[in-house]
């Protein structure tokens, strides 16, 4: 097959709203880049700690991922988005093993995360099929299992994009009427929502379980964007949150902090200190680090062991400023290795408030016993938040067990 040998990156914040970004290019084996003038004379620095701005030619042959920076990495589909496009390229007779890292962002074109887009684009088949949850979940789970499905267009141009494992797809949601609709571009009155469908994996209730992770995240002063349960077609839920990186047709720039330190998710050396004090270097205002303690505290006594650090994020808007996202992915997990993946202190297996308190002395955060006391008495109330939810008693019981063991153990 032939491979791309170069891709112009450009900033689209809006659909007649570009900036040029700079240039990949394939040189042997290498990835090379180079920023576009503009970008550099508006002083617009996308990812400032591992691609700083500079008029050089950078090689990245020595990044982390497949010879990308991060920044644009970010931009690659993993878990469940890169298995629609393996399958979708099979389906094809294309041998996706094949594929370069320059070769799977002309798929991802105008599609992707936040607002980096990438020409050429792969030119992707039109499709109108109506959007039921049900029957989509049922596919997924096909092409899960190896099957083949008449919907894998469909789903991958719904979810060709998204990061992590279970299945997805970016819908269009109109509140007034209270309908779903496959797209990209908002019509008035339509917002970007992304919806999930449990995997075989997880347990049966897993979108009402996260559903009342997102009461409970609210309820201890965690910030994060509405979410909400969407129902097939005879009433089964699906969890659903609209997305930070779209505010109608207007795009914000987002990069996780996997990709903002070049950090492998899969293999991470990254601590929450970590996470501080990238924050502080993007937004300059100490109350990132309180923000980051209490996510941390949740995160440690709600079991949510999946905390890695591609569920971590930042946005950027025009004028270069930048926040922290709303926290996403708040749920009861365990993870691969039965650790933290994002280290508290230097601790993994057995966080808690002794580690959040070292990290609260060396940042200087003073409230770190009020953060505490807050996030433990509101996670205290599971039950509460899980029968607002609909959370089966089994699941309420089980995570109850293990939420009261961590309260009680590291009080």
């Amino acid at each position: 097959m032939e491979h791309v040998k170069t891709i112009k990156v450009m900033l689209r914040w809006s659909e007649d709203q570009q900036l040029p970004v700079g240039e990949l290019v394939q040189y042997d084996r290498r990835i090379l880049f180079k920023y576009h003038p503009e970008i550099l004379d508006r002083n617009l620095s996308l990812s400032p700690i591992k691609l700083p701005l500079t008029k050089e030619v950078v090689d990245m042959s020595a990044f982390s991922f497949d010879g990308l920076a991060g920044v644009f990495n970010d931009s690659l589909p993993d878990g469940w988005g890169r298995l629609l496009l393996d399958r979708k390229l099979t389906a094809m007779g294309l041998p996706f093993q094949q594929l370069t890292p320059l070769d799977r962002l002309t798929y991802v074109g105008q599609n992707g995360p936040g607002a980096l887009v990438y020409y050429p684009e792969m030119e992707q088949e039109s499709t109108t099929t109506q959007v039921l949850l049900e029957q989509w979940e049922h596919e997924c789970n096909e092409i899960y299992d190896g099957a083949s499905s008449d919907l894998l267009e469909s789903l991958f141009q719904a979810g060709g994009s998204s990061g992590g494992a279970r299945p997805k797809v970016n819908l269009l949601y109109k509140p007034k009427s209270d309908t779903l609709r496959k797209g990209n571009v908002a019509e008035e009155g339509e917002e970007h929502w992304l919806i999930k469908f449990p995997s075989s994996l997880d347990m049966s209730d897993i979108s009402n379980v996260e559903y009342a992770y997102y009461l409970m995240a609210q309820e201890a002063g965690i910030f994060m964007s509405p979410c909400r349960l969407f129902f097939g077609e005879s009433g089964k839920p699906y969890f659903g949150t609209k997305r930070f990186d779209r505010i109608g047709n207007h795009r914000l720039h987002m990069h996780s902090a996997s990709g903002l330190m070049h950090d492998n998710f899969r293999l991470s050396n990254m601590d929450y200190g970590h996470l501080m004090d990238g924050a502080f270097q993007l937004q300059k205002d100490v109350r990132c680090y309180e923000d980051v303690l209490r996510l941390a505290t949740f995160n440690i006594f709600g079991h949510n062991r999946d905390d890695h650090s591609k569920n971590f994020s930042f946005l950027m808007d025009q004028k270069g400023t930048w926040t922290m996202a709303p926290a996403y992915d708040l749920t009861f997990s365990n993870s691969g290795h039965g650790f933290h993946s994002t280290m508290v202190a230097g601790e993994s297996q057995n966080p808690g408030s002794k580690h959040i308190k070292e990290l609260a002395k060396y940042f200087s955060v003073n409230n770190v016993n009020q953060i505490i006391e807050q996030v433990k008495d509101t996670l205290s109330n599971w039950p509460q938040f899980a029968n607002q939810a609909g959370v089966t008693e089994a699941s309420k019981k089980a995570i109850a067990k293990t939420i009261n063991g961590l309260l009680v153990e590291r009080w």
